[in-house]
């Protein structure tokens, strides 16, 4: 039995269709570069943040852009501080049902 290269193509086409997620979003991605003991944290790579944009933090903890400069963002945050730590990721929120005013928010920059 040979193998014949249409049929490989025809069947990598359908699994590839069928096996898609379109679950991709889009958000902004950032480092804590540092903590401060007042509860607010320093953010490298959120260049395109607004001011007063809701961020979040592991842990389910939410922040807010409040002093955006050049390489850095400021953020004050909204929850308890005593788990966040340099290094930690930080994400812009999309719409979901535990966040459902991400989509007005994101809507509205």
């Amino acid at each position: 039995m040979a193998i014949r290269s249409d049929e490989i193509v025809q069947h990598h086409q359908e699994t590839t269709i069928e096996n898609f997620d379109a679950g991709a979003e889009s958000r902004s991605i950032g480092t804590v570069v540092e903590r401060l003991a007042d509860g607010i944290a320093q953010i490298y790579g959120l260049s395109g943040a607004l001011s007063s944009e809701l961020l979040e933090f592991p842990g389910d903890v939410m922040g807010m852009a409040s002093e955006l400069e050049e390489e850095t963002v400021g953020a004050v945050i909204l929850g308890d501080p005593i788990h966040i730590k340099e290094g930690d990721t930080v994400k812009t929120p999309v719409a979901s049902s535990k966040y459902p005013w991400a989509s007005v928010c994101s809507a509205a920059s």
